[in-house]
């Protein structure tokens, strides 16, 4: 005898939160179609009708249903497993530490949890408990370079001295260039953002032109002085130093802290610096650009203004510059603060020379 067909009226967030499933490319397959058997049910449809929709059966639909009906959505996803976790002997998870450090799978870069289970004859998840308890995180790459500069340790006790015991009457000043910011438009228009879609844009864009910033990061206040040039030079370098001794009051000293770009060493930059004693500037190490505190500062313009950003041109694109660094100085800034010694940082960086050097004799 047939079953009687149930009505199932579903809430609003209820629908919203199963239609989320469903669309959602990181939903499971078996929750998703569990979703989706739902959604149909509370639509009218019949099981027999649902589970020719899904490709499933009918017996699957009314157990699925029944849970949904008992436990709401958390009815739909998969109780945990009973039993206890089979132990991994000692020897396996040494093999699994010397495999994750001292080798490479043959048919990827580096080791993913799948392929080193594969490898090892574990379960993923006591792959990914043996890598947690070890602080290994092979998909994670960082970049890095020794400054081989000859007064390392002098300037960065010059540098960081001056973020950490800034002097008396004066106004410590980070100042560097973002240079080449494309001014990018997408060939067609976005998909907005909406519930259980992330926003979209196609991946190929129309170019615009091109601007560069110059900027400075006041330490003291996190404010910034900008300046947004279509072109990078030593004149458009000069020009911004002047703009920055007409901000900075007169009857203060200014401490500027530059990188070693060729721009900020030309004759006409050294002569103007000259004229203006008040101005000393510090040089960071070579290969040395985290020791600049505005670069902190770009990278916060780089993910909150520009990269997401739709620039029909370049007058666009410095509009918005100039935006964001008004709504910085008026709302966000605040001190700039170094935690880092310079004991710790050349402690730190001696180390990552031995290290270098003995990686390099094979000892």
């Amino acid at each position: 005898m047939a079953r009687a067909q149930e009505r199932y009226v579903l809430k609003e967030e209820e629908q919203q939160e199963l239609a989320r499933l469903v669309r959602s490319p990181k939903t499971a397959q078996a929750l998703a179609s569990r979703a989706r058997i739902i959604l149909l049910t509370g639509s009218g449809k019949s099981a027999e009708k649902v589970a020719s929709t899904i490709g499933t059966t009918t017996r699957s639909v009314y157990r699925w249903r029944k849970r949904f009906k008992d436990h709401g959505l958390a009815g739909l996803y998969d109780r945990p497993r009973t039993g206890q976790p089979k132990k991994l002997s000692e020897k396996v998870i040494k093999e699994v530490l010397r495999l994750s450090v001292h080798c490479i799978p043959d048919e990827a870069a580096h080791w993913s949890v799948r392929l080193m289970a594969k490898a090892a004859g574990i379960t993923t998840w006591q792959v990914r408990q043996i890598w947690n308890a070890a602080d290994l995180k092979p998909h994670r790459l960082k970049t890095f370079k020794i400054s081989h500069d000859p007064q390392f340790a002098e300037k960065v006790l010059d540098v960081v001295g001056l973020y950490m015991n800034p002097p008396d009457n004066a106004v410590v000043l980070s100042v560097d260039e973002k240079t080449q910011i494309q001014a990018l438009d997408r060939t067609q228009p976005m998909l907005p953002l909406r519930p259980g879609q992330v926003e979209r844009r196609t991946h190929d864009y129309k170019r615009h032109g091109t601007a560069s910033l110059y900027a400075a990061f006041d330490v003291l206040t996190g404010k910034v002085i900008g300046r947004v040039t279509q072109r990078h030079r030593a004149k458009e370098f000069l020009d911004f130093m002047r703009q920055i001794d007409r901000a900075v009051p007169k009857e203060l000293h200014l401490h500027v802290i530059l990188d070693n770009s060729s721009t900020h060493k030309t004759p006409p930059v050294k002569k103007w610096l000259a004229e203006h004693p008040r101005i000393k500037v510090h040089f960071t190490p070579t290969s040395a650009s985290w020791l600049n505190a505005v670069e902190t500062w770009f990278s916060k313009l780089e993910r909150r203004a520009i990269y997401r950003g739709v620039f029909t041109s370049v007058k666009a694109l410095r509009d918005e510059i100039h935006r964001f660094i008004r709504v910085h100085n008026d709302q966000c800034a605040k001190p700039f603060r170094w935690t880092k010694s310079a004991a710790l940082i050349l402690d730190a960086v001696n180390n990552a020379k031995l290290t270098d050097t003995t990686n390099q004799t094979g000892h």
